[in-house]
């Protein structure tokens, strides 16, 4: 069995973390985006020449993007669409021309991956990030304020976020503002609180079968396109897969990926498998997941969660955690090997350690794209590189006494 290929996420010539860098940690590709053009408008030819030539000067491939956002004019349905999934067809074109046919996106409604806290102490003496459930509640409940908040949650829950309310600063709720709310790099939007809870207006009536309807709408649309260009979509789980601020979310489980891949039923409609996104939900069984979704899975992105009964989790070691990494990861070559036996082309999946602790020199540095330092991602890269060389050497040896 082949380990899978290695890559790290890059956000472009303005990203603290270089080219240099990431050739450093012994992933051979990135995965990146044109960060600023986050408006729906699409890209151009010239400028994805001009970002490809940049990395491939630096001896790396690009192949994988992540992500052309996705307009909130197409996930609530708005009067122009039409006009921004244009756009999206028109950059899934020039991907392919351009030879980067793994596109990697996602249907979070306002917000996109969603922390309480960027810098959580562990015991390592590095920070993570977390989402506290308790901190969520008391800014949603009693900060924030939006209207008929108090019918998603329960009374414990309310008198817990109460509690936790008398026990913050002016200055926590202050910083669990910040990390909520002013968006994190390359997101499509940024709030104050007012704007955001405009923003949540849109979602008024909206309910999760609209949302999915949405969304089928949408893929019945570029699915098309990308299967005749070449190109291999991946959605990407909520993050966390569950519901924020009332909103739907309709990324979040099995049941969930069953209902997109039927619309439409093509391989070029497939997923970005995170396992940390799906794994801080205990009722996914990630490891039956890849078995069942396999064929699908487009990309890969690994790390690992501690999950709390409250719905609380950090991002924990990607050998730790909750979820048996290892036992994923060995999931993951065997698809890889049945897709080779298959002779299908695309038979090695594209992977990148997601997330990492800051640690050791990158702490303190002022330019820092969060969950996404060097140093822990190269630390999680190393420890995912060793679990999958071991699950080759492993084979080769079973193979070799039979």
């Amino acid at each position: 069995m082949e380990p899978m290929r290695e890559t790290l996420r890059w956000y472009g010539p303005d990203d603290p973390v270089s080219l240099d860098h990431v050739k450093q940690t012994g992933a051979t590709e990135v995965v990146s985006a044109l960060h600023h053009i986050y408006d729906g408008s699409s890209w151009s030819d010239a400028a994805i020449a001009s970002q490809k030539a940049i990395v491939e000067s630096a001896g790396l491939k690009w192949r994988v993007v992540e992500s052309i956002p996705v307009h909130n004019q197409i996930k609530i349905a708005g009067p122009r669409r039409a006009q921004f999934i244009a756009s999206y067809k028109d950059t899934i074109r020039a991907l392919a021309r351009q030879g980067i046919t793994t596109i990697c996106y996602n249907f979070m409604p306002v917000v996109d991956w969603t922390r309480t806290d960027l810098t959580y102490p562990m015991a390592s003496t590095g920070f993570a990030l977390r989402f506290d459930a308790v901190d969520f509640a008391a800014y949603d409940l009693f900060v924030l304020k939006r209207p008929r908040v108090e019918q998603d949650y329960t009374p414990v829950q309310i008198a817990s976020a109460q509690l936790r309310l008398q026990q913050l600063t002016e200055a926590d709720v202050s910083r669990i503002e910040r990390v909520l709310i002013a968006g994190l790099p390359a997101t499509e939007r940024k709030f104050d609180r007012a704007g955001f809870l405009n923003a949540l207006r849109d979602y008024d009536g909206i309910s999760a079968d609209d949302l999915r309807a949405n969304l089928n709408a949408f893929l019945n649309e570029i699915v098309p396109v990308a299967q005749e260009s070449g190109v291999q979509l991946c959605i990407h789980p909520d993050d966390p897969p569950f519901s924020l601020y009332g909103l739907p979310r309709v990324v979040s489980t099995a049941a969930d990926i069953r209902a997109i891949f039927a619309a439409p039923d093509m391989i070029a409609n497939g997923l970005t498998f995170c396992t940390g996104s799906f794994g801080a939900r205990a009722d996914n069984d990630l490891v039956a997941m890849v078995q069942e979704f396999g064929p699908r899975i487009h990309f890969v992105h690994l790390r690992n969660v501690t999950r709390e009964t409250d719905g609380s989790f950090h991002e924990s070691d990607h050998l730790g955690g909750s979820t048996n990494m290892p036992a994923v990861v060995i999931a993951l070559m065997q698809e890889q090997q049945r897709r080779k036996a298959q002779g299908r082309a695309d038979w090695q999946l594209p992977m990148r350690p997601d997330h990492g602790h800051l640690l050791a020199d990158d702490i303190g540095k002022t330019r820092i794209n969060p969950g996404y330092s060097l140093i822990g991602r190269l630390k999680g890269l190393a420890e995912l590189r060793g679990v999958m060389h071991g699950v080759r050497e492993m084979a080769a040896l079973h193979s070799a006494s039979r």
